[in-house]
């Protein structure tokens, strides 16, 4: 591991990932998009999520979403059009960490976001709202000049994806620069596809393992059924579940009727994972 990509403080992540391996299980990763349908209700789905959660990745809405599919691209207009700014994901952030001390929380999103507003402002904004890690899908590694010191000066883990075309050396880079965790994109395809083939994710991720060494996989990007992420759950460290959840939040709903269901979908997850 790089010098850069270490935290300089306590990990929350660090404790999840050692917490589930303790009780023998994968932690469950859960994602939903800040601001989704609006602010109050997206506060009360993300405190109801987090509650059957490890880890809650908290979306960071954008116009031009090009690593998501449909239902979460839905979710960046739905939470842009009710005028969600990343003032209102920091609020959210800090709305879930009083109420959860304990869990890890990921923003996840774009490099426009924080470039827009600064590294360093939006690590120091990050940090201060109670997040552990930053996701920005679109800076790969050797482009991590522009953020790495921010994010590591302000204590907070950078997440790197693979796929299954990382070759040797993408996975070496990457297991190089993050920190928190790997997170594998299980398809060569957009978040919300069909997942590939069990075995072959599988074996992929035990490749990545033996070059990461103790850095943690999570999988996500195809998940959604009990079943797949009980799958997932006997290999790799953590299940990432994100198009699954966010698509109980439709216009035919109301708000109480996309909780109920949210909480019953994430308690299945949780379920299934181990817990």
């Amino acid at each position: 591991m790089s010098a850069l990509s270490a935290p300089t403080t306590h990990s929350r992540l660090a404790d999840v990932f050692e917490s589930c391996k303790q009780q023998q299980r994968s932690a469950l990763v859960s994602y939903l998009t800040a601001g989704d349908p609006d602010f109050n209700t997206s506060k009360e789905l993300l405190l109801a999520l987090a509650e059957q959660s490890d880890i809650l990745e908290i979306g960071m809405p954008f116009s031009d979403p090009m690593a998501d599919g449909p239902v979460i691209q839905a979710a960046s207009e739905r939470a842009l059009a009710a005028g969600t700014h990343i003032a209102d994901v920091f609020k959210l952030t800090a709305s879930v960490r009083a109420a959860h001390p304990d869990l890890a929380i990921v923003l996840m999103g774009y490099a426009n976001v924080p470039y827009a507003i600064g590294f360093d402002d939006f690590a120091a904004r990050a940090k201060e709202a109670g997040a552990d890690a930053v996701l920005i899908v679109d800076i790969p590694p050797e482009e991590g000049h522009i953020c790495d010191t921010a994010l590591k000066t302000h204590g907070l883990d950078r997440i790197l994806l693979l796929s299954p075309t990382s070759t040797d050396e993408r996975i070496q880079l990457a297991c190089d620069y993050a920190s928190g965790f790997i997170y594998y994109v299980s398809l060569t395809g957009i978040t919300g596809a069909d997942m590939g083939d069990m075995q072959s994710i599988h074996q992929k991720v035990d490749h990545i393992k033996s070059i990461c060494g103790e850095l943690p996989v999570c999988v996500g990007f195809g998940v959604k059924t009990p079943a797949q992420a009980a799958q997932v759950a006997s290999f790799a460290d953590g299940v990432v579940v994100g198009s699954h959840f966010v698509s109980h939040i439709t216009d035919a709903r109301n708000k109480a009727d996309i909780r109920a269901a949210l909480s019953a979908s994430a308690s299945s997850m949780r379920k299934a994972v181990g817990v």
